[in-house]
């Protein structure tokens, strides 16, 4: 009975010492026999890009100005009608020229012994350098360990695998947009899938404020779309609150301390400016010294009173500066904010030329709003919906989601006077209407993109 009870117990423990083998070994062998596959080469290279763009082969075309560039006329004609995508990408480093990637499987075989001039291969992908500088930089970029992408850097790249995209960094948005770099705070590192509807180019995708965001996808509002800009009207943004264009700006030393030196606008006020719903217009001027005149409409609400005590506040500045107030005298400072009329002021130089002002806004039964301007008086009515700043102040601007900035914009009339950045894509350059919604929630790193760029068929 005994030797019958060791022998059970000799096969539990074999059993069981078998298990754990099972548990342990088998799974190391089966890592061993199918190792963990490496980066695809579009995520290595999202690491090192500073803005890239996808496209769809389009055979009947033929290879565009890029590839012919990159690998000469005969072997670009070639490799053009092998693949269904390819890339063009900048990196942060370099002159700025553009490199041309596509996949390693498209390249003919007879020419795999001798990549050509300027190229490397990134695992499935090959990528062609502007030059040996270029190639050389990227290369040993590259080779530092890198870690797989993972949240809004692992969608993105999804974006780029499954049809027309581009991507950015915060690098690729700084040098797009250069000094209005500090307005986009909130998209500074995004993607934007691309689809031709009609006469428009849809845009939907995501941005985040921080560069390498982790966290899951966003649901956001979807918007009524807003009719398209009128003739005079060069650009307008609206919003639930200043706070997410002026964070960028607010958050540099260089920018609060002369705020709060020179005008008196210190936290307090700086809170009061930031949770405002406002609505800006860049209006064209036919004639006068000025290309564009600049409104910006605020609703005060019940802060009518601490915004008349912050404009006033500003008025030692602006005389000292030589400015004159050419608006009818005011009560003092102290009575003029108790008051029920808003202190208004129109500045001009010296010469008489009026260069802005604000003024107090209200329709009767609604909320109280202030009307600020740069360039000349923008009195009287608009043809195509601009502000009536002697009539009654209607209040349907106001956006309808919380956290939503809405823009709308026409890049070709504002390329023409030379008031867009110079270095983003001709596509937008040349495009009569551009609108964007951004839904930006309060200490939420990411924001969702929607809108759409029309070239014809708008006024």
């Amino acid at each position: 009975m005994a030797r019958t009870k060791r022998a059970w117990q000799c096969l539990e423990l074999r059993a069981t010492a078998g298990s754990i083998a099972a548990l342990v070994v088998l799974p190391a062998l089966a890592l061993l026999l199918a190792p963990r596959p490496r980066a695809q080469g579009l995520e290595r290279l999202l690491s090192q890009v500073a803005l890239i763009q996808s496209f769809p082969t389009q055979g009947r075309l033929g290879a565009p100005p890029l590839w012919q560039q990159r690998l000469g006329p005969s072997l670009a004609g070639q490799v053009w009608n092998r693949q269904p995508l390819w890339w063009q990408f900048w990196a942060e480093h370099g002159d700025g020229a553009a490199y041309l990637a596509f996949p390693w499987a498209s390249w003919p075989e007879p020419y795999r012994q001798a990549l050509p001039p300027n190229s490397l291969r990134v695992d499935d992908l090959l990528v062609v350098a502007p030059d040996p500088l270029s190639q050389r930089l990227l290369r040993d970029e590259l080779r530092l360990k890198q870690r797989q992408g993972q949240g809004l850097l692992q969608r993105c790249r999804q974006r780029l695998e499954q049809g027309q995209s581009v991507y950015w960094s915060p690098a690729g948005l700084g040098a797009l947009v250069g000094p209005v770099a500090p307005l986009l705070q909130h998209v500074q590192q995004g993607c934007l899938s691309l689809a031709l509807h009609g006469k428009s180019l849809l845009l939907s995708g995501e941005a985040a404020a921080t560069q390498g965001y982790l966290g899951g996808a966003q649901a956001t509002d979807t918007q009524p779309p807003l009719p398209p800009l009128g003739p005079s009207v060069l650009l307008e943004l609206r919003g639930s609150e200043l706070d997410p264009i002026l964070e960028g700006l607010l958050s540099r030393q260089l920018i609060r301390d002369p705020l709060a030196a020179r005008y008196g606008i210190a936290q307090p006020q700086l809170a009061l400016i930031r949770q405002t719903p406002f609505l800006l217009r860049l209006n064209r001027l036919p004639k006068g010294p000025f290309q564009a005149g600049l409104e910006l409409r605020l609703a005060v609400g019940s802060n009518q009173r601490q915004w008349a005590a912050l404009l006033q506040g500003l008025r030692p500045a602006l005389i000292a500066q030589g400015m004159v107030d050419g608006s009818p005298s005011l009560q003092s400072p102290a009575g003029a904010i108790g008051s029920a009329r808003f202190p208004a002021a129109q500045w001009s130089r010296d010469d008489g030329q009026v260069v802005g002002g604000w003024r107090w806004l209200r329709e009767p039964g609604g909320a109280p709003q202030v009307l600020l301007f740069l360039g000349p008086d923008p009195s009287g009515p608009k043809a195509d919906g601009g502000l009536k700043a002697d009539g009654p102040a209607k209040t349907d601007w106001a956006p309808t989601g919380k956290g939503l900035l809405r823009l709308r914009l026409r890049p070709k009339d504002l390329a023409g006077l030379g008031l867009l950045p110079p270095d983003l894509p001709k596509p937008v350059q040349t495009a009569s209407q551009l609108a964007i919604d951004t839904s930006i929630k309060r200490r939420e790193p990411l924001s969702q993109l929607g809108g759409s760029l029309q070239w014809k068929g708008s006024r």
